[in-house]
């Protein structure tokens, strides 16, 4: 069967780009919930004056958050070099 879209679509490249963005949305969605829980946890924790749990969670927070400027910066250099 002939697909009629075939001469026009490069298959193979599409699907490395849903590929690629549906990877990078799930990785930046997970980096930030994260980061969200990591900073949340963190004042949750000095507020019950546990400061060991309150760091580890602040460092878990800043991982994330250094995840998703990191992926924004990857982004941004990909798209100045095409």
């Amino acid at each position: 069967m002939n697909v009629f879209a075939d001469p026009i679509v490069d298959w193979a490249t599409l699907g490395k780009v849903v590929a690629a963005s549906l990877i990078a949305g799930i990785g930046v969605t997970a980096a930030f919930s994260i980061a969200v829980l990591g900073a949340t946890r963190s004042v949750e924790m000095r507020r019950s004056e546990r400061t060991l749990e309150a760091g580890a969670f602040a460092v878990v927070g800043v991982l994330g958050g250094a995840v998703c400027v990191a992926a924004i910066v990857f982004g941004i250099i990909v798209m100045t070099k095409k």
